[in-house]
């Protein structure tokens, strides 16, 4: 039986993803014109991935996945919202893309797909959808070559534990169980007529790093920035296209990136 977190949030997704592709955040006119959809930070962790295999988890509508394959790399896309999968399938066929895309829960991709990877990456709003940090790494290893590399970039688990003002402390920093949400419009869209529930679950930073090491997969490098390449968050300052918190610029950590290696 398909847990109700796994139905909601696929639902909240495929209502998302057309608003998604029509939107001026995802720019999609721009990317098809030749624009990489990917950001400095995750430039610079992953350097040339010319010829280099590549899993991407939670690929959405494909852009970062196709940019990926623009670079030269050999890559396959995932994502539980079949909506996202199909737009993405027809955007690598429309720009003649070489990229491979799979329709499924990751944490049972082991159903779907039997190889390994140079590299596996995610970004930006990932794990925050799965409960349990241990089997999304055990994901991550297993389809990993030896000497493999796996990058997350990732929104710090600091700024989750305010409100969405940034006013106050309202939820745990520790994983406590799901946080239950009405999620109104969407990042991309605040004012798209969007409403469905949302089931997500903060990790903190000791649990993501305690789960790959647990997994064979050795820590390479960590990162945090005080910054997020999209303004996402409510009341901020822009620098370069560089989003920082309003009269906290400098002082709260929005983003970290983790490079392990499988040993």
């Amino acid at each position: 039986m398909i847990p109700d977190y796994i139905n909601q949030n696929k639902a909240l997704w495929n209502a998302r993803t057309q608003v998604h592709v029509d939107s001026a955040f995802y720019n999609v006119a721009s990317f098809k014109a030749g624009r990489s959809s990917l950001n400095d930070i995750e430039l610079e962790l992953l350097g040339s991935v010319e010829s280099k295999k590549i899993l991407h988890l939670q690929c959405h509508f494909g852009q970062d996945t196709l940019s990926l394959a623009r670079m030269g790399a050999d890559v396959t896309g995932v994502d539980l919202s079949d909506v996202a999968i199909a737009k993405a399938q027809e955007l690598a066929a429309e720009l003649d893309l070489n990229a491979r895309f799979i329709c499924c829960n990751v944490l049972e991709l082991d159903k779907h797909l039997a190889e390994q990877f140079d590299i596996v990456f995610c970004s930006y709003g990932v794990i925050g959808w799965h409960p349990d940090m241990q089997v999304f790494a055990s994901i991550v290893s297993t389809f990993l070559k030896p000497g493999g590399a796996f990058y997350l970039v990732e929104f710090h688990p600091f700024i989750w534990m305010y409100d969405n003002k940034q006013e106050k402390i309202t939820y745990s920093y520790f994983n406590e169980g799901p946080i239950v949400e009405t999620e109104e419009g969407t990042y991309a869209d605040k004012d798209a007529p969007l409403s469905h529930d949302s089931y997500t679950w903060n990790h903190p930073l000791s649990d993501v790093i305690t789960a790959l090491l647990q997994h064979n997969l050795e820590l390479s490098l960590f990162r945090e920035y005080d910054y997020s390449p999209y303004n996402i968050f409510q009341e901020t300052t822009e620098s370069g296209s560089q989003y920082r918190i309003k009269d906290l610029e400098g002082k709260l950590p929005l983003v970290y990136a983790v490079k392990a290696i499988k040993k």
